[in-house]
């Protein structure tokens, strides 16, 4: 059985980072291509260029909204055009999986400068592309590892303190399925087995969520760069993405991808559907009670959601809810390495308890 792991070239983190932008880019060429968030464009990058432009010299595009096929496809001619050394994205998750595609498609360095930790989309050799009308249609997998992650948690502090606690729902996925994987011996993304490194960074990302996950969303609430804050960011982007990748994907991001197909979720983010997921998924592989009150119990003192209601599904009928169910278990889903049986039935069986759990949970 042979095992691999995957991690990106250099992986940065800190306060004030994006000032070293430039310098990192530097190594890769003099000359960068970087796509950026609309947001970030007009509000942030503004507070770093001239720091960055001191190493290198920017070609700055504007991120269109969806890592679509359409969207990729026009960034790659306009990058082409402009003759860059390297790539680079700025942004959230889809800005920074669009960037991976992008450099993928020129064969360039590709640059991650993450400006909100809410999900572990940014030291991954993955994006995921959409429809045009954000729908998942699939993913690409990438010859290799973005070369550098550069992550400011200074920016970071200043976020809505939500998209913090969406990461959280990502990363709170990253034990349970690489732990399903390692028990299945399920391949993770690159099709081999897992290792011990990544099944032991899986592990502890869950738990230092448990330890620092509200102290950090309190200083994120503040505005603040505490170690709190430090450990959950590193959690959310460096182990959550190492654990999901080299350790696996199972149930709770096939669930993810289901909820996509119900127009309702759309606005709900990532991590919040994730973590739903999550919770599904307890029930689904038929978890101990009290593993299942300690999920429950960081989900509430976090504020990640635990009814269909906070991810837009209040109302949402049988019909709807077994749509989700057969698309998390559409041929190829990773919902099949977990080490149960797994159907359409069983799984809108566990979206129904979850939400039922979340609703007596409120009451009581």
């Amino acid at each position: 059985m042979i095992s691999t792991s995957v991690f990106p070239g250099r992986y940065v983190q800190g306060a004030h980072a994006f000032n070293r932008l430039g310098g990192e880019m530097s190594r890769f060429g003099k000359k960068g291509f970087l796509i950026c968030d609309p947001y970030v464009l007009d509000h942030l990058l503004p507070g770093f260029r001239d720091d960055i432009e001191k190493d290198v010299k920017l070609v700055v595009e504007r991120f269109g909204g969806e890592s679509s096929d359409e969207e990729i496809s026009r960034i790659s001619e306009v990058a082409s055009k402009a003759g860059c050394d390297v790539v680079a994205g700025m942004g959230g998750g889809k800005t920074i999986d669009t960037a991976k595609a992008v450099a993928g498609a020129m064969k360039l360095p590709v640059a991650i400068a993450p400006t909100i930790a809410s999900t572990d989309a940014p030291c991954s050799a993955v994006s995921v592309i959409y429809t045009p009308d954000g729908q998942v249609k699939r993913y690409v997998f990438h010859a290799r590892n973005p070369d550098l992650v550069i992550l400011d948690t200074w920016v970071v502090a200043k976020a809505p303190a939500r998209f913090l606690v969406s990461g959280m729902g990502d990363a709170l996925a990253t034990w349970f399925e690489s732990e399903s994987c390692r028990k299945k011996y399920a391949p993770n993304i690159t099709g081999d087995h897992g290792s011990r490194t990544a099944y032991a960074l899986a592990r502890l990302c869950y738990d230092t969520l448990l330890e620092y996950g509200l102290s950090a969303k309190l200083s994120c609430e503040a505005g603040v760069v505490t170690p709190a804050l430090d450990h959950i960011v590193e959690a959310n982007t460096l182990l959550s993405g190492l654990g999901f990748e080299s350790g696996g994907l199972a149930a709770a991001h096939s669930i993810h991808n289901g909820f996509t197909v119900l127009e309702e979720a759309h606005d709900q983010y990532h991590g919040e559907k994730v973590a739903f997921g999550v919770l599904a998924s307890l029930f689904l592989t038929d978890k101990p009670a009290h593993l299942i009150d300690e999920v429950y119990g960081f989900c509430e003192e976090v504020g990640l959601p635990t009814t269909l209601e906070e991810i837009g599904l209040g109302d949402v009928s049988d019909h709807d809810l077994m749509k989700v169910a057969n698309a998390a278990t559409k041929k190829g889903e990773t919902i099949f390495n977990e080490a149960v049986p797994v159907t359409a039935d069983a799984v809108f069986a566990a979206l129904r308890q979850a939400d039922a759990e979340g609703l007596y949970r409120i009451d009581y």
